[in-house]
């Protein structure tokens, strides 16, 4: 006796199809589970053997051999286990094989026959759209975010033979209260008293998506002007969601009312994590890293001294491609890592960095300055001094421009640079920043100078230009990029590196 059905199983932040094939021959009873099955899926013969008993389900004192297609790939987790139960049932005429070729079985089965929850609901059930798919009640809210085919629930393994009988009803409706991931990162920028170069930085960088890194002695205030980065954000737009919650949903978090996760993301992870924690991978599993549970928002960085140099170098090629790509010996994957990087560091190991003020010797500023690699400070766009505020600032009532105001600024620069070539100022190749942003003649001769002294590398030339087009967006400037708008873009790229070996750095 033979039952194939449809099922899914989950690579890095994508689902893969799996066809469930169950054979229940003679010989001896036995169970075996081939098609390259991880620890878990072999584990499944125990999980279907109890809920099948516990729902009042015959198991087959048969020879049972299931085969999980194409045999070719790693198959990981207990979302087959649903399928696995179903084609038992199949094998057995207790379920007709002709009603399985319209559905599509996701879940993960308790002992007690309940469908539980699995990682990954939104990507596994978008690797299933040509059929009805079943899924646990708990995953039916972010399984229907991204899809326009049915899914259905229900809450134990005998209602799902129950509705496939015609005796039962499927659940359809989502569930009523589901929590968003970053709402409570969005604070408000009217909290920061002074800084007003920072905060200037700051909307440039939500503006034109660019990387930005604050420099400064502890108290000054970088953690929480990075914080409020994320509130000048616009909200993500449909095909940003759809990638967002796969991805978040391949790491089981919380998601939005409506299923899709439509505010941009917000990670600080600590500067303690591995490099598989940063950038994604594993052996089996293939997890997303914060860079790219990050995409489409922001990934923050404090002490980014404290980190490992190996884990920051990991970032230049993400940051370059916006994605990342991670080889194994049996599979490699593809993730997204369009995220915006921000990173706050103190000028030496002490915090202070000016003279007079510095504890600091010259072995010790050396070996944190080897930190920071030449090719990782150069992809920020931004690097800004920031100075602890002054007393009047400190203690005055007047508040400053609160993240409404300075959103609405940002979205206007955002519009003003979608309509020219459907991308932020950051996104734009050579030919399109020639376009987009041609330089004045004194412009010209300025940028000229720049690079003739060495201030600037290839990489650092298109870069300036790329934030004074997005300053001069901000503006409200004409379609020619002015001198004004080249120095505050230079002003604003801090050599960090050169001021570290020469303690002349202003904070």
């Amino acid at each position: 006796m033979f039952a194939s059905v449809r099922s899914a199983t989950l690579l890095g932040v994508r689902g893969s199809r799996v066809d469930v094939e169950v054979h229940a021959g003679i010989g001896l009873p036995g169970f075996t589970v081939v098609g390259q099955p991880d620890e878990v899926c072999r584990e499944s013969r125990d999980r279907v053997r109890a809920a099948l008993l516990s729902c009042g389900l015959p198991w087959p004192t048969r020879r049972i051999t299931v085969n999980l297609a194409p045999t070719g790939d790693r198959k990981s987790g207990a979302c087959l286990d649903l399928a696995i139960a179903i084609g038992l049932l199949a094998a057995q005429e207790i379920l007709s094989v002709e009603i399985l070729t319209q559905f599509a079985f996701i879940a993960e089965l308790g002992l007690d026959g309940s469908l539980r929850p699995v990682r990954g609901a939104t990507p596994l059930v978008l690797a299933t759209t040509d059929r009805k798919t079943v899924v646990a009640l708990e995953n039916l809210g972010e399984a229907t975010a991204a899809t326009t085919t049915q899914v259905f629930a229900t809450q134990t393994l005998f209602d799902v033979v129950e509705c496939l009988s015609g005796r039962g009803v499927w659940q359809t409706a989502p569930p009523k209260k589901v929590l968003s991931t970053v709402t409570k990162f969005a604070r408000d920028l009217a909290d920061v008293q002074g800084q007003p170069a920072a905060r200037q930085a700051l909307e440039i960088s939500a503006a034109g998506s660019h990387h930005l890194l604050l420099v400064g002695p502890p108290g000054a205030g970088k953690t929480m002007l990075a914080e409020r980065l994320v509130g000048l954000l616009p909200p993500l737009n449909d095909e940003q969601a759809i990638s967002a919650t796969m991805i978040h949903s391949s790491v089981q978090t919380e998601f939005s009312n409506d299923g899709l996760i439509r505010s941009a993301p917000f990670r600080a992870p600590h500067h303690s994590s591995s490099m598989i924690a940063m950038v994604g991978g594993g052996t089996a599993l293939m997890r997303p890293g914060e860079i790219s549970l990050a995409s489409h928002g922001v990934l923050f960085l404090d002490e980014l001294g404290e980190f490992a140099p190996s884990v920051l170098d990991a970032l230049r090629q993400p940051l370059e491609q916006g994605i990342v790509r991670i080889a194994r010996a049996r599979t490699s994957v593809v993730m997204p890592a369009e995220f915006l990087l921000v990173a706050a560091a103190n000028p030496c190991p002490c915090g202070e960095g000016s003279p007079g003020a510095c504890s600091c010797d010259d072995a010790a500023r050396t070996r944190y300055l080897r930190r920071f690699s030449a090719p990782l400070l150069d992809r920020f766009d931004l690097r800004v001094a920031v100075s602890r505020p002054n007393t009047s600032d400190l203690i005055s009532p007047v508040s400053g421009e609160s993240t409404i105001v300075v959103a609405a600024r940002v979205a206007t620069a955002r519009k003003l640079a979608f309509a020219r070539f459907g991308c932020t100022n950051s996104a734009l190749t050579r030919q399109q920043l020639d376009i987009a942003a041609p330089l004045s003649k004194q412009a010209e001769q300025l940028l000229r100078k720049e690079l003739e002294a060495g201030r600037l590398t290839g990489r650092g030339y298109h870069r300036v230009r790329r934030v004074a087009r997005t300053i001069a967006d901000l503006a409200g400037a004409p379609h020619e990029i002015d001198t004004q708008h080249l120095q505050l873009a230079l002003m604003l790229r801090v050599d960090l590196a050169a001021g570290l070996r020469t303690r002349e750095m202003v904070f």
